[in-house]
């Protein structure tokens, strides 16, 4: 089996506004190591299971150039989306370019597909619950998550609930009964509970044949889009596949193929993760200090609690006292303060702001 690791990178960072920008979003900060942006982070993570002539990432025409000057992986291999169509099209747009190199080999191609905005610790362990994720892909012919074990109530993702085991063995594989969307705190404390419950980790894992054999059945018109959109760059007709690639819905791939999908799978992952989101992400990969404060750069925070304070700019100092739960962000050109339970609003104020 030839296996890519696909690494999702196309995404804009609203809610890390004001150091998130349009043209130096989140992924390629350095928001949780002190050397290392979220996307090396991702790629240095993969790159002893895949190596990295076969590490893929996917982002937008906006951040291709920002991307490549990063000399992560080959040019060749950072993929631009021809247009935003959500993780649908991201997936399916690099489908029909692996299709394309390797059509008549389905069976034997794999994606490993990942983000670029994920904490995770362990990382020989991470990359064990891989290997045994694209096992369970090949072996079965269908669609398999990680599915992270909750280490508590957070209304803030999605949940797998599992089914039967397929793999009795660490890390186990399960099938996947259904997806259940974002809960409230009564149902997010229930799955617990339950231990029948996984954090849905974005994170994917399928064989060509499979990715594409579910796609023909859950969604036609998008499994016949990727086929003709591989037909035409193996033809090198860049336009047309252009041009098919917009006609795909603005979805995501949960919703157009795997809560539709016959054959799904789930890796329980017990490694640390965490969804660098937001803000508020930042107290959880960071180390803080005996009041739960986590601090980045100049600043002094006197008798307060939980507060994060991440000021970007080398030659000011930021004082805080008194303070509780805040977030508070300091750059050359803004700054932003809000309750840390009002972080994931962050974006909104993207809106407010002059265009």
């Amino acid at each position: 089996m030839t296996a890519y690791a696909v690494i999702m990178a196309g995404g804009s960072g609203e809610r890390f506004w004001p150091v998130s920008r349009r043209n130096r979003p989140k992924q390629l900060l350095k928001l949780t190591h002190p050397d290392e942006t979220l996307l090396e982070e991702a790629v240095n993570r993969i790159a002893p299971l895949i190596p990295r002539e076969r590490v893929i990432i996917a982002t937008g025409l906006s951040l291709l150039d920002a991307v490549r000057e990063a000399s992560l992986v080959p040019d060749e291999s950072v993929l631009a989306e021809p247009a935003k169509r959500n993780t649908l099209g991201c997936l399916a747009w690099v489908a029909a370019n692996l299709l394309a190199k390797h059509e008549g080999e389905e069976s034997e191609v794999a994606m490993a597909v990942l983000t670029a905005d994920h904490k995770i610790g362990e990382a020989p362990l991470f990359r064990d619950t891989v290997a045994v994720a694209l096992e369970t892909a090949q072996r079965t012919g269908g669609l398999v998550t990680i599915g992270i074990r909750p280490t508590r109530v957070e209304t803030g993702y999605g949940y797998v609930e599992v089914g039967d085991i397929v793999r009795p063995e660490k890390p186990e594989a399960y099938r996947a009964a259904c997806f259940r969307e974002k809960p409230d705190f009564e149902t997010a404390t229930h799955y617990l509970e339950s231990g029948k419950h996984l954090w849905n980790s974005g994170m994917f894992f399928w064989t060509l044949r499979g990715f594409l054999g579910e796609m023909s059945h859950a969604n036609p018109e998008v499994f016949a889009t990727i086929i003709r959109i591989s037909k035409q760059l193996q033809a090198g007709d860049m336009n047309s596949a252009t041009t098919s690639f917009e006609s795909l819905p603005n979805e995501s791939v949960d919703y157009a193929l795997l809560e539709k999908a016959t054959q799904v799978y789930t890796v329980a992952g017990e490694f640390p993760w965490d969804d660098v989101g937001a803000w508020d992400a930042l107290e959880r990969s960071m180390p803080v200090d005996t009041d739960a404060n986590m601090v980045h750069g100049p600043a002094l925070v006197v008798d307060s609690v939980g507060t994060i304070v991440y000021n970007d700019e080398p030659n000011v100092l930021v004082t805080a006292i008194g303070l509780e739960d805040l977030v508070v962000v300091v750059t050359r050109g803004a700054v932003m303060i809000c309750p840390k339970s009002q972080a994931q609003r962050v974006k909104e104020i993207l809106n407010k702001l002059p265009a």
